[in-house]
């Protein structure tokens, strides 16, 4: 706890006060940027307690700013387990968020699409998830200055805010689907047996973030909501390799429609 509130105090000094909505923004997705009027964007690094990021298509830069009348905190590249970061490491800068009151949080990844329905360059709502992950941030000591012990997790990912984008995509033009999203440790891709079985234990998708942000988040009582990109077809039956280079390349090209319906749906909140 002392070191969230060592990095909140060095964000105040650096002209980094309350915010009213955090953004995380995943694999290949930055487009967003383009709607801040940006007021500082810090390094990772020069904040203290924040891990760094060491992949290489994550910017690793806090930006701060405005979207209308809206302050916002982007985290323009997150953390993984795959790099070898515990899992308060990861979930570190999402508290810190909420220590500068930040009301809402808008989470955006790239997945795998198991849902064969699902095609490349689709936008998912995440509706539920199913956290196979290796640990939890909630492990150890309870911060009880953020959270209760047992968060309860029936509705992870805020109604409200579903609503909104379910409603905004549709005035909008844009089809957004809904589906469950299978957090895995990485970096590897899945096997075909792998896909198998997450579909057979009910997941659409299949990444290597954003559950453990939204249990810190729903520990925090903070209301959140996430969209994957669905980046490659995971058909058992007919797999082809995919490289990252092509996974970036398919998120890139959708970024456009999904930073337009979060600026849309940060304006509306």
């Amino acid at each position: 706890m002392q070191a969230i509130t060592t990095a909140h105090q060095y964000l105040v000094e650096h002209q980094v006060t309350l915010a009213d909505i955090g953004i995380v923004l995943g694999t290949g997705l930055h487009h967003l940027l383009n709607y801040v009027n940006i007021q500082q964007t810090i390094p990772y690094a020069d904040i203290p307690g924040f891990p760094v990021a060491t992949v290489e298509f994550h910017k690793g830069n806090l930006v701060y700013g405005t979207i209308g009348n809206k302050s916002v905190l982007i985290m323009q590249g997150r953390f993984h387990a795959y790099e070898g970061y515990s899992m308060p490491e990861i979930v570190f800068p999402v508290r810190v968020m909420k220590l500068l009151g930040v009301q809402y949080l808008l989470l955006s990844n790239a997945a795998g699409g198991i849902n064969l329905n699902y095609k490349q360059g689709d936008l998912v709502l995440i509706d539920d998830h199913i956290n196979l992950q290796s640990g939890n941030p909630l492990t150890g000591k309870n911060l009880d200055q953020l959270g209760e012990r047992f968060p309860d997790m029936s509705a992870p990912y805020s109604p409200v805010l579903n609503d909104l984008l379910l409603s905004n995509a549709q005035t909008m033009g844009i089809t957004l689907q809904k589906g469950v999203y299978a957090a895995v440790n990485g970096p590897n891709l899945e096997t075909r047996a792998e896909y198998r079985y997450l579909k057979v234990i009910g997941a659409d998708l299949v990444g290597m973030s954003t559950v453990p942000e939204v249990i810190a988040a729903n520990h925090m009582q903070l209301p959140c909501a996430a969209i994957s990109v669905v980046t490659d077809e995971c058909d058992p039956d007919n797999l082809k390799p995919v490289n990252i280079s092509e996974i970036i390349e398919v998120a890139g090209k959708a970024d456009g429609k999904l930073s337009k319906l979060f600026e849309q749906v940060i304006l509306a909140i």
